[in-house]
């Protein structure tokens, strides 16, 4: 079981490329080109991962509160973007996320559900507005629909890994490492 989250974690971050890799929206079609976008950003995957796996590890209603609060004001944020309302700082803020959830995971932190919710919310905001300015020619409600759907799915993906690692015996203790580890590589993403 330990050697097959640690493949699972292990391809999801080899599979990640640079902004470049993102799909064309005139060859691929708007959705798909929204699918692949947060897949294309170990930023983005990391900060997703990690909604899901502390959303895993507090358990309860946040489990899908949590994640769902990080969708939708994901959403909101894009629709700033559709807007061309401005948002300063949302690089450092989506760095800042990949750090700070990394940090609630290895500190196992629990807070009440609409805290829980209100801190994913504000670097979501981040997230969707940051989807929304890298649009390009790619259809907005197609778009938003497809990364919409892909941030869910990494979600997913973070949950069965924070509930996998909560059935092994060190969970908590495996549990919070992969939450360092993620901080560790926000914090190497500021740097690079």
């Amino acid at each position: 079981m330990k050697t097959r989250i640690l493949l699972t974690a292990t391809a999801l971050l080899v599979s990640s490329a640079p902004a470049f890799a993102h799909l064309d929206p005139a060859e691929h079609g708007s959705l798909m080109a929204g699918i692949s976008h947060p897949l294309f950003g170990l930023d983005h995957i990391l900060a997703m991962i990690a909604v899901g796996l502390w959303a895993a590890q507090i358990g309860g209603r946040r489990l899908f509160t949590v994640p769902a609060a990080f969708v939708g004001t994901m959403a909101l944020g894009f629709g700033l973007a559709m807007a061309d309302i401005s948002l300063p700082f949302v690089e450092p803020a989506i760095l800042a996320s990949v750090v700070a959830l990394g940090l609630l995971v290895a500190m196992a932190i629990r807070m009440p559900t609409s805290a829980c919710a209100a801190v994913v919310g504000v670097f979501a905001l981040f997230h969707g507005y940051a989807h929304g300015g890298e649009l390009g020619a790619a259809g907005a409600l197609p778009f938003g629909l497809g990364f919409v759907i892909a941030t869910a799915l990494l979600h997913v993906a973070g949950i069965g890994l924070g509930l996998g690692i909560n059935r092994l015996t060190s969970g908590r203790a495996l549990s919070r490492i992969v939450g360092g580890l993620t901080a560790l590589a926000g914090v190497a993403l500021i740097f690079n």
